[in-house]
């Protein structure tokens, strides 16, 4: 039996490759994790930025706390198991008023992971709708994988900048509008986007990268996860850390490590050397 979601649900999952809404923080978690972000971000001199936004839960104590949070998690075993690693981390900031958008793309295309058996959960920190530029599915789109392009786009949010590279009919998109709080979950392959930012207030979300423990890294000579529910009897990924206070140095050192070996894998094919501010 489901965890958390109704067995109905889990189907709907399957053949549309998303479902939301999911009550995962309550208003107290929420805000008291969007004040720590911002805590960070008012001593650090301005909004979080380049590869700070990637893999933060080795950074954060809170973050850490984030991607086991029991809700969350029990959505990411009813679709993809017992057995779960937390892959990465990315924050999707977009200031208020801000021209930054999302692409139509698919998460996978320049992963490198040996299985598009893969859960993203979106978390929303302040509100996500129409004018704060929410995500925006493709019901189906998940089946395969298709053809991206790279534009390294100014206002693009993604790495690459990457697009699809076939028609997408944008009257078939379905908007995740998401309370604070509130979470969504979509396959690796599903086509999704976003437009920029037109409200008075940031829109900050969290996506974490879940995996099962069977996955490999297929491309990069090494990668690294978290195990968050379950046991891993493969070790195809190397532990990653686990901070114990915020911005510890032996963190810092390693995700500075993980992050020139995750640039070699996100940008394979390209000169580009680093992650996109």
């Amino acid at each position: 039996m489901p965890k958390l979601l109704s067995e109905r649900e889990v189907a709907d999952y399957h053949a549309r490759g998303y479902h939301f809404p999911i009550d995962a923080l309550d208003a107290g978690e929420v805000a008291g994790f969007r004040r720590r972000l911002e805590d960070y971000e008012a001593e650090s001199g301005g909004p979080i930025k380049g590869e700070m936004r990637h893999r933060s839960h080795v950074l954060f104590t809170w973050i850490d706390e984030m991607v086991r949070h029991p809700k969350i998690l029990d959505a990411v075993e009813d679709v993809l198991g017992p057995d779960i690693l937390c892959w990465n981390t990315s924050f999707f900031i977009k200031e208020a008023r801000d021209p930054g958008f999302v692409s139509w793309h698919q998460d996978a295309t320049y992963w490198g992971l040996s299985s598009s058996d893969v859960a993203t959960a979106w978390i929303a920190m302040s509100p996500a709708n129409r004018v704060s530029g929410c995500m925006k599915f493709i019901a189906g789109t998940h089946r395969a994988q298709v053809q991206h392009a790279d534009t390294f786009d100014r206002n693009n949010l993604l790495t690459r900048g990457q697009e699809i590279a076939v028609e997408v009919d944008e009257a078939q998109a379905v908007h995740v509008e998401l309370k604070p709080g509130q979470a969504s979950l979509h396959h690796v392959l599903l086509f999704h986007g976003s437009e920029p930012n037109q409200s008075d207030d940031r829109r900050i979300g969290l996506a974490i990268r879940y995996i099962p423990t069977r996955l490999k890294q297929a491309v990069g000579a090494r990668d690294w996860a978290t195990l968050v529910r379950g046991r891993d009897d493969y070790h195809h990924f190397e532990p990653a850390h686990e901070p114990k206070r915020d911005l510890e140095p032996v963190a810092l050192a390693f995700h500075r490590m993980v992050s020139e070996e995750q640039v070699r894998v996100l940008y394979r094919g390209t000169d580009k050397t680093a992650y996109r501010a």
